[in-house]
Formats: structure tokens, C-alpha cells, sequence
């Protein structure tokens, strides 16, 4: 898959997941299997995904302490 087609992917996650804000766990893991596709193909994963994945990650860590 290339580079392109990945940001492609993750650019809709992200469309779906501000539509659908029930679902945000389930793209926030889509989102995450997607860059590290990126990171297996050993493609460069733009800094934007790396601090949305950050982002994300505190997000829901601190979702799960609050509940």
C-alpha cells in the first residue's frame, strides 16, 4: 500500500470519527493500525499522525481513569 494511500485512510478515520463520535474507540484503533502499517512498510509517518496518535492515546487513558 502506499504512502498516499495510508494518509488517504487515515483522513477518512478521521472524517468517521468526527461524525461518529460513539464509535471513537474503535477508529482511534483503526487510526493506530494504520500508522504502524506505516511504520511496517517503513514509510515516514508524517508528524501530525504521530501527535494525533499522542493526542488520542491521552485522551482515552484518561477517559478510563474518569470511568
Amino acid at each position: 500500500m502506499s504512502f498516499e494511500e495510508l494518509q488517504a485512510e487515515i483522513g477518512l478515520l478521521l472524517t468517521q470519527m468526527e461524525n461518529q463520535p460513539q464509535g471513537r474507540h474503535e477508529l482511534h484503533e483503526q487510526i493506530r493500525e494504520k500508522i504502524n502499517e506505516m511504520r511496517a512498510y517503513g514509510l515516514p509517518v508524517p508528524q501530525d499522525f504521530l501527535d494525533l496518535e499522542k493526542k488520542l492515546e491521552e485522551e482515552f487513558a484518561s477517559d478510563e481513569k474518569a470511568g
